[in-house]
């Protein structure tokens, strides 16, 4: 049996992050909606997620229009069945993580950014599948005192720190 590995470009708002993951169950997309809407006063997202049996349809859910439109363009291009594209503003992956880990749907998180992100997928006869990510650029060096102090500095800045 061969398989066709392909890169997809996953393009959203600037200013926005992106979670990129793979869910076994359509109640996924009201679960991570749920999750969403009491997480983070004043979050904005858009969520897209591909269901892998019966109609395999692209579900999605959200509060902002252009983030959902967003969302589901991404689970278009990738078309990875059980994957699933959230989109948020106003809020960080840091601030949502540990809630869409711990909804039992959610059986992994591939990415969570605001890099530009490439999806590796493996196309079969059956269907498509996420195999990897390329999240952001490659390492141009290593950090040196200038370079940590400022990485701490903008820590505190976004109050990570104290």
């Amino acid at each position: 049996m061969n398989a066709r590995i392909e890169v997809h470009q996953l393009e959203w708002e600037e200013g926005c992050n992106i979670i990129v993951g793979q869910s076994h169950f359509i109640k996924t997309v009201e679960d991570l909606g749920e999750i969403m809407a009491g997480s983070v006063p004043g979050i904005e997202f858009g969520l897209a997620f591909c269901e892998a049996s019966g109609p395999c349809l692209i579900r999605s859910e959200g509060n902002n229009a252009d983030l959902i439109a967003q969302a589901v363009e991404c689970a278009r291009i990738t078309a990875a069945g059980h994957s699933f594209y959230l989109i948020i503003k106003n809020a960080f992956p840091i601030n949502v993580l540990n809630q869409i880990k711990q909804c039992p749907e959610v059986a992994r998180i591939y990415a969570a950014t605001a890099n530009p992100l490439q999806i590796l997928t493996a196309e079969t006869g059956q269907g498509r599948g996420i195999i990897g990510v390329v999240d952001g650029f490659s390492p141009k060096g290593v950090e040196g005192e200038k370079e940590k102090r400022e990485r701490r500095e903008l820590l505190r800045k976004f109050g990570y720190k104290y």
